[in-house]
């Protein structure tokens, strides 16, 4: 079987192999057809086995390979910056129950991995975005105001509170939603395939699906060495659309720029230092441009990360700029060393907000998960499977729209991590 590499990734290095997985060879048929093996695919193929729906997933490499397996496992309850009066703006009725789904999202998950057993290092533990300068201070009032409508568990922390959850005077108060948490993404991944294929999914991986259309009446997705039709198609690459095999999804591939998200994790923090610094082990991601964000593995590991761009070596011109910047949060940790160092993409769109298409009779794919894709791709996996089995789209959690490619993709592509130099110096303004 060819290996499929993690490069510097901590996840791959504490977590169980999955279950091995056969090629797509020769031809198959299902009553559902899902591309791509990351957390909105599984969870889709979960929920159609539990409704006795034949499906099979077709995957590129392994489940979680992706984006699903190479982020930091924060499980966040929002968006990134759209709140729920800019979705129902948008979006109307259709906008109102995508609200629903994402202030559900995080216990869903949660829900799920204690319904079927999925051993992924899980912590409900809550998640904080505190802010970093004055001004800022509107954006956690706001949320709390536009969630509390909604009926999330949010409450607004003052600058003590935030000190004492977080260890630290960097921060100027903030935002807490209490479902939110983490757990170790490609565990939970890999836990999934597990439960489909436990339930009779079919899982094909080192399958990268060539082309997808629509013949005589079903859905044919084809790969190097097989193809398989079936009544019903979901798409569910997001980010890594367009990565491997760049004719499958232009319209989808080119509406969503993939940015390089770089994640590191500390040597095991000592107990004295870990009760100060995070002491409830919340997730924590700011209102920083360049954003600061951290969480708590099971090994005590801080895991965190940043952005870089330039030449060199950038791992290790990460490790030091983050270094310092966590000696700065909380001087009490002292000296840092990073094991591991790796990344992946994450799907931004031009207004933060996710893109869900028709693809056709009965197909469906969607793509922008704006780095909030953990707790959301595990509740839209329900929707996609009500999708196929045919609720009306009033019942849906879904706001459909027309894909819109960004003009000239491949150029802004390019340019696209000098934002970076941008969001500093905004951030360092507002601070100043």
């Amino acid at each position: 079987m060819t290996e499929v590499r993690w490069p510097g990734s901590l996840w791959a290095a504490v977590t169980p192999r999955g279950p091995d997985f056969p090629e797509l060879i020769g031809s198959h048929e299902a009553d559902v057809v899902i591309i791509g093996g990351g957390f909105t695919g599984l969870s889709t193929a979960l929920h159609l086995r539990e409704a006795g729906v034949d499906v099979a997933i077709v995957e590129a490499m392994e489940p979680g390979w992706g984006a699903s397996g190479r982020n930091n496992g924060q499980v966040i309850p929002t968006l990134s910056r759209p709140d729920p009066e800019d979705i129902v703006a948008k979006h109307g009725p259709a906008g109102e129950r995508f609200v629903g789904l994402l202030r559900d999202s995080a216990a869903t998950l949660f829900d799920m991995v204690g319904r079927y057993g999925i051993e992924a290092e899980q912590e409900q533990a809550g998640w904080v975005q505190p802010v970093h300068s004055p001004g800022r201070i509107k954006i956690a009032e706001r949320r709390v105001r536009q969630w509390s409508k909604f009926g999330a568990p949010v409450e607004l922390l003052s600058r003590e509170q935030v000190r004492d959850m977080l260890g630290s005077d960097a921060w100027f108060g903030g935002f807490w939603n209490k479902s939110g948490g983490h757990i170790n993404p490609l565990a939970l991944a890999r836990g999934l395939s597990r439960v489909v294929l436990e339930r009779g999914g079919r899982i094909f991986a080192r399958s990268p699906a060539e082309s997808f259309q629509r013949c005589i009446g079903r859905w044919q997705v084809k790969t190097a060495k097989g193809e398989i039709t079936a009544r019903a198609l979901v798409v569910a690459t997001n980010a890594y659309s367009g990565e491997i095999a760049k004719s499958l999804a232009p319209e989808i591939a080119h509406e969503v720029m993939p940015v390089l998200s770089w994640q590191m994790a500390t040597q095991s923090l000592s107990d004295n230092v870990r009760k100060t610094i995070i002491p409830g082990r919340q997730a924590m991601s700011d209102t920083h441009g360049e954003l600061y964000f951290a969480r708590y593995d099971a090994r005590n590991r801080l895991v965190t990360g940043g952005a870089v761009i330039g030449p060199g070596d950038k791992a290790e011109r990460l490790k030091a700029r983050v270094a310092e910047r966590l000696l700065r949060l909380w001087p009490q940790i002292g000296e840092v060393s990073f094991d591991y160092v790796w990344n992946g993409y994450v799907g931004m769109t031009t207004d933060f907000l996710p893109r869900f298409h028709r693809l056709g009779p009965d197909a469906y794919g969607w793509t922008g998960c704006n780095g909030r894709a953990v707790a959301l791709t595990m509740a839209l996996g329900g929707e996609f499977a009500k999708a196929v089995r045919g609720v009306p789209e009033k019942d849906l959690a879904l706001p459909f729209t027309e894909p819109v490619t960004i003009p000239a993709h491949g150029l802004l592509r390019k340019l696209a991590p000098l934002m970076l130099l941008l969001y500093r110096r905004r951030d360092a303004r507002e601070i100043a």
